[in-house]
């Protein structure tokens, strides 16, 4: 790609996400980077960007304009698939909201598209920049929690009413969404397991449809993850509980982990509790520790990190907080989510993306 000093985006869908993206970039707050036109099929939605920013209807023709250098994707979920290949095709940078596809099949179909290296392809997961979660990636790649032996995360501040299924007809359907909480809500979360832990081999899930809501898809989903090196995780989440939590504890060899409420707290073991075990002359005793409240730096500032990080990827080269390539992972594990309730038995991973993906298209014409 030639240089450039200015990256020329082009927006496809301005619905909310989208128009969050556009304001964010004409306020300025995203360096390199020059809101230059945005695509909608909804004429109304294309009012109000101001003269310097080209209009059109149809995604494809603001591809092929010759104004844009990169485009972000923040149409629904099926489209983000064939919306990404004609992108990439063309030779256009690629930012792609979550989830990047609705199914593990249509990821390897985007990502093997992406032929041209020098194509900077980033995904809208915004939390890797969240300096609690990376400061715990930290910690766990540089052992100082030891061996990972448990994780839970408790995610029931997702809460939706049915104003909010009611607010678009492909919401909440297999057809339209693919999916519910794991698919609209529970990307970030889901991305954050994976890029923390790494990735289970067997999955248990119960997925209850329209538990809460009148709706067909999961609205409540507790799943058992089981880890190759013994460890093990239990994840659940709904858009039915109030006020709800989101904690995320993490029980390791040396101490224990609790995120929460925005704090980071650490109880570290004076031993690691395996040695302790081996080594104790005591039957009850437990190892000393320290109750630590670790303080966090700022982060990458959420959605407009992740702009100001694509625009310095594509301008000076600079590594990607989240590539699209890695946005397959978290696809992965909410479809097996779900298989595992299709299916009513454990899934193991890898996933057979053929498998799923004829049956997410059987609940689709059902």
């Amino acid at each position: 790609m030639k240089e450039q000093s200015t990256v020329r985006l082009g927006i496809i869908g301005m619905g909310g996400m989208g128009v969050a993206h556009a304001r964010n970039i004409l306020e300025g707050k995203v360096p390199g980077m020059r809101l230059a036109a945005i695509a909608d099929r909804v004429q109304e939605r294309l009012q109000g960007y101001g003269d310097d920013v080209k209009n059109f209807s149809d995604a494809i023709e603001m591809m092929e304009s010759g104004t844009v250098d990169a485009v972000l994707i923040a149409t629904p979920h099926y489209s983000h698939t064939p919306l990404g290949i004609a992108a990439l095709e063309r030779g256009l940078h690629v930012m792609v909201e979550k989830p990047i596809s609705v199914h593990k099949a249509d990821c390897e179909r985007l990502i093997s598209a992406w032929k041209d290296r020098s194509i900077v392809f980033g995904a809208m997961f915004n939390q890797r920049g969240n300096p609690h979660y990376g400061k715990l990636r930290k910690m766990i790649q540089s052992r100082e929690l030891g061996t990972i032996q448990r994780v839970n995360w408790i995610i029931t501040d997702w809460y939706r009413t049915s104003a909010y299924y009611g607010s678009g007809e492909w919401r909440a359907t297999w057809g339209g969404e693919g999916g519910g909480v794991l698919l609209n809500q529970c990307p970030h979360n889901l991305d954050l397991l994976q890029w923390l832990f790494g990735m289970p081999k067997k999955i248990t899930a119960l997925c209850q449809f329209g538990r809460f809501h009148d709706i067909e898809v999961e609205d409540a989903v507790t799943a058992l993850l089981e880890y190759p090196d013994g460890a093990t995780g239990v994840f659940i989440t709904s858009t039915g509980e109030a006020p709800g939590v989101n904690r995320l504890e993490v029980a390791a060899d040396r101490g224990r982990v609790v995120i929460e409420n925005g704090v980071f707290k650490f109880e570290r073991t004076e031993m690691p509790v395996s040695e302790h075990s081996r080594t104790a002359t005591h039957s009850f005793k437990k190892p000393e520790h320290w109750e630590i409240t670790i303080p966090m730096g700022e982060g990458s500032s959420g959605h407009v990190g992740i702009l100001r990080n694509f625009a310095a990827a594509i301008l000076h080269g600079e590594p990607l907080i989240a590539p699209a390539v890695e946005g397959i992972h978290s696809v992965e594990l909410a479809n097996a989510m779900l298989y595992s309730t299709f299916t009513q038995q454990p899934v193991e991973l890898p996933l057979d993306s053929s498998a799923y993906e004829a049956a997410l298209k059987a609940r689709s014409k059902a």
